[in-house]
């Protein structure tokens, strides 16, 4: 038996004797008077050693894994017994009532001590699964203890993330109002000189020894949207070529080498020659002369 066992058994082990001296002294002074003191004795014996035979039993069961109610509702009737004998005594004695029946539930503490103990044998468990429980326990633990830490460094890189692109917009923000601002600024500026009423005439004198006999018209640019202008084609500004002059040209280029130039070296002469043709028809006309 292992010292945590004696931790149960010792209890319900001091109990039962304490409880086995009560009940034969009890049974020896309540019915000594009544009969003679060697079969008071052997009733006392008795009921301790039914009691002791029943436990002996009981825990015999225990250690073979068994169990038997029988056996267990024997041990609690002679346990109640005792407890009868002991609060009957108590009753009918004339003096220290009180004493006796305090002392009078020692049977039944004693069995349930007992009870206690086979529960803790049945749920007792071996110092090598308990030493693999207690690593479950610390790996479970351990493993936590790294999430929770993964966690939180992840929610700091976030964060850490998420206040410099605050700060960077923070900055563009800033840069983008001083920039407007400052385009305001320009503007009305430009708007004030253009809407001067003294404007003209001040830069009329500036430039009037340099451009005798000429006013020029001076105005301001003026901030606002500009509408593109279309570029004019190649087509547009150079003559068109019909089709038929077209194929002729990409013929002569074409065979003005022997062998026949390539397309490609026949649109860089065609277009060095400063003749001018899409090159959807340049290659149309190519294909039809090849053709």
């Amino acid at each position: 038996m292992n010292i945590k066992a004696t931790k149960t058994v010792l209890p319900a082990v001091a109990m039962t004797a304490v409880s086995m001296v009560l009940t034969l002294a009890v049974v020896m002074m309540w019915l000594g008077t009544a009969m003679p003191w060697l079969v008071a004795l052997v009733v006392g014996l008795g009921i301790d050693g039914g009691w002791l035979a029943t436990l002996a039993y009981e825990r015999r069961l225990a250690a073979q894994g068994d169990h038997s109610n029988t056996v267990t509702g024997v041990g609690w009737a002679f346990g109640l017994v005792a407890t009868g004998v002991l609060i009957a005594h108590a009753l009918t004695a004339e003096a220290n009532t009180g004493a006796w029946l305090a002392v009078a539930w020692l049977p039944v503490a004693a069995k349930a001590l007992w009870m206690v103990h086979g529960l803790w044998e049945r749920t007792a468990l071996t110092p090598t699964a308990l030493g693999s429980i207690r690593g479950i326990q610390q790996e479970a633990r351990d493993e936590a203890a790294v999430a929770r830490a993964r966690l939180r460094s992840e929610a700091a890189t976030e964060e850490t993330r998420l206040t410099a692109v605050t700060q960077a917009g923070a900055r563009v923000a800033r840069v983008q109002a001083k920039t407007a601002q400052t385009l305001s600024e320009a503007w009305s500026t430009l708007e004030a000189a253009r809407k001067g009423e003294g404007t003209g005439s001040a830069l009329t004198s500036v430039t009037a020894p340099v451009t005798p006999g000429v006013t020029p018209r001076w105005e301001l640019p003026v901030w606002g949207p500009a509408e593109p202008v279309t570029a004019l084609s190649l087509e547009a500004a150079a003559p068109g070529l019909t089709d038929e002059a077209l194929d002729v040209l990409v013929d002569q280029i074409r065979h003005s080498e022997t062998p026949a130039l390539s397309y490609r070296e026949m649109a860089t002469r065609f277009r060095a020659a400063g003749h001018a043709a899409s090159e959807v028809r340049l290659r149309s006309a190519w294909k039809r002369m090849v053709a």
